[in-house]
């Protein structure tokens, strides 16, 4: 039998809607432990519209990661830019630089901002960060490149729920887009990696490898798992959090997860990874 490397697994649904503190339906947490299906947390489970903010799973989260019980996370939106934009803008090679510059321009964390405020040139400066949506990271192109092989890329996935291929980080305002959560979400990993920092193991930023007894934050594409669960009773939204978790679960316990932390990659590949970051489960 296969030695788990992790004791619980954490899937959460990002949503870049309204502002930090705008409580979102979009914004869903699962947990799961060892033995138990992933369950749904709450941040006030008695109050009648119990919603999660940015900020307060921010705030949740990063008690979570100092807990001393090795923890798998993941989060569905980009974790960094392409190479093109780091070329375009002459940034260094390095993801902790990139969320200090991406957070000067992009300012989302603060209180009343939204992503589109400063997409619109009300705050901010993101007219000096701006991207191309035909701009993509290597790991985007590979979930496309693996739909176009017909075969899906990923082992577990059954006929007829193959994934379209992930958005680039820059196409907004298009059905299943990442662009809003991204540039919503960049400035909170910044802020939890500053927190946690070195308990935590951001992968692959800081290493493909992952030592026992960590906890690991990494992105996830629900998408690629979605159909492999029952909805139920679910939303979409609740889907992806659970399948997420469960995923994790499963391909921990399995044995299969540690080969996922070594996808095979060209050297290119290997080398753009390191700063633009890559999807978890893809191989």
């Amino acid at each position: 039998m296969p030695h788990p490397l992790f004791r619980r697994y954490i899937g959460i649904d990002y949503s870049g809607a309204a502002t930090p503190d705008s409580r979102l339906p979009g914004l869903r947490v699962y947990l799961a432990n060892a033995a138990s299906l992933p369950q749904e947390i709450r941040p006030e489970p008695d109050h009648p519209q119990w919603r999660w903010t940015r900020r307060d799973l921010a705030d949740w989260l990063a008690d979570r990661l100092t807990e001393s019980v090795p923890t798998l996370v993941g989060i569905d939106h980009g974790f960094s830019f392409p190479r093109a934009c780091f070329d375009k803008y002459h940034l260094p090679s390095d993801w902790s630089h990139f969320l200090d510059d991406f957070q000067s321009h992009w300012p989302t964390d603060q209180p009343e901002i939204r992503v589109d405020d400063v997409r619109q040139g009300r705050t901010g400066n993101g007219a000096a960060r701006q991207g191309d949506a035909h701009w993509r990271r290597c790991t985007e192109m590979r979930t496309r490149e693996a739909k176009s092989r017909g075969d899906g890329g990923q082992p577990g996935i059954p006929a007829g729920k193959r994934t379209s291929g992930a958005k680039s980080v820059f196409h907004f305002d298009v059905p299943g887009s990442v662009a809003h959560s991204t540039h919503a979400g960049l400035p909170w990993l910044r802020r939890l990696r500053r927190q946690a920092g070195g308990r935590v193991h951001w992968w692959p930023f800081d290493g493909w490898a992952v030592a026992a007894g960590k906890t690991v934050v990494a992105e996830v594409y629900p998408s690629l798992w979605s159909g492999l669960w029952p909805r139920d009773d679910r939303t979409q939204d609740q889907q992806d959090a659970f399948c997420a978790a469960a995923w994790l679960q499963q391909a921990d316990q399995d044995g299969r997860l540690a080969s996922f932390f070594t996808p095979n990659l060209t050297d290119t590949e290997h080398a753009d990874a390191a700063f633009e970051g890559w999807i978890l489960g893809v191989v």
